[in-house]
């Protein structure tokens, strides 16, 4: 369960970093990759948030 809570602290931290870098972006493209980026990131953090949830209900 530590490597997932440090994974989904990993993530976190990225996607505050792309999101910094979309909006330092002056190319619109980039500024549009990087808060994809931030999306995606966001969104493998919740999955893992949700699993780490199901762990802690079970009992694991």
């Amino acid at each position: 369960m530590k490597d997932l809570r440090a994974r989904l602290d990993k993530l976190l931290t990225d996607a505050e970093d792309c999101d910094l870098i979309a909006k330092l972006a002056t190319n619109p493209q980039k500024r549009a990759l990087f808060e994809k980026l931030a999306a995606d990131l966001r969104s493998s953090a919740r999955d893992i948030e949700i699993v780490l949830a199901s762990q802690k209900e079970s009992g694991d």
